[in-house]
C-alpha cells in the first residue's frame, strides 16, 4: 500500500504531499536482508590491521638455549617458542580484510525494508529543499527547530553537497549529511529522524526500483 508523506518547507509549513510507491514499501520480508547488510557494513568498517609476530618473526632465539639432556627440564630448541616470555604468538591475528559480500538484490531488499519501517513509524520527514541563506550554524538549527527534529539524531539526505549547507551543519553534533547515492541500511536505522529533501528522496528511491 502506497504511503503519503507531507512535504514541508524550511519554516515547518506543509507545502505538498509525497507519495511513496507500492513497489518501494516492503514490510513482509527482508528482516534477514537488513541484518546481513548491517553486519556487512560494520565488518567493512574494521581496519583489519591487528598484527602479531610468530616465532619465526621474533628477533633472536637462533641458538639452542640449553643442552638437550641432563638438566631435568623440558627440551627447548629456541627461546622464542610461544610458551616462553618474549617468544612469538601462536595463532595470533594478521592483517586481513573483514569485508563481506552482499548481493545487489539482497541489498535493495534491505534498503526497502529499512526505509519502509522508518516511514511506518513516522521517522521520515520530507523537505521541499534545504535552503540555507548563509553559512551559519544558527540558520541550519532554525530549520531543524521549525520541523521539530532539533533534539533528535538526524540523517540529512541531500541530492548533492552544497557549500552553504555543509558549512552550516558541520558543527551540529547530532546531524550527519549524506547524498542520496551513498545512504546505506545502517544509517537508515541508526538515526532518530531521517530528513530528506524531495529531490534526495527521489534519488534514493530510484536506487530501489
Amino acid at each position: 500500500m502506497a504511503k503519503t508523506l507531507d512535504i514541508l518547507d524550511c519554516t515547518g509549513s506543509k507545502v505538498g504531499e509525497y507519495e511513496v510507491k507500492d513497489s518501494v514499501i516492503e514490510l513482509e520480508k527482508g528482516a534477514q536482508a537488513v541484518h546481513d547488510s548491517v553486519v556487512a557494513f560494520l565488518a567493512g568498517q574494521r581496519a583489519g590491521t591487528a598484527c602479531t609476530k610468530n616465532r619465526s618473526e621474533v628477533r633472536g632465539g637462533g641458538a639452542k638455549p640449553f643442552r638437550q639432556k641432563g638438566r631435568g627440564a623440558a627440551r627447548a630448541g629456541s627461546s622464542r617458542n610461544p610458551v616462553w616470555t618474549g617468544g612469538g604468538v601462536a595463532f595470533g591475528p594478521k592483517p586481513r580484510s573483514f569485508a563481506k559480500k552482499v548481493n545487489k538484490k539482497v541489498l535493495v531488499l534491505a534498503l526497502k525494508r529499512a526505509l519502509s519501517e522508518r516511514i511506518e513509524e513516522g521517522s521520515v520527514i520530507v523537505l521541499d529543499k534545504f535552503a540555507i541563506a548563509d553559512h551559519k550554524t544558527k540558520s541550519a538549527m532554525a530549520v531543524l527547530k521549525a520541523i521539530g527534529v532539533a533534539s533528535d539524531t538526524i540523517l540529512l539526505g541531500v541530492p548533492e553537497f552544497e557549500e552553504a549547507a555543509v558549512c552550516a551543519t558541520g558543527n551540529i553534533p547530532n546531524l550527519v549529511m549524506r547524498t542520496a547515492a551513498t545512504i546505506n541500511v545502517y544509517e537508515l536505522l541508526r538515526f532518530g529522524k531521517l530528513v530528506f529533501t524531495k529531490d534526495a528522496l527521489d534519488g534514493f528511491i530510484g536506487r530501489l526500483e
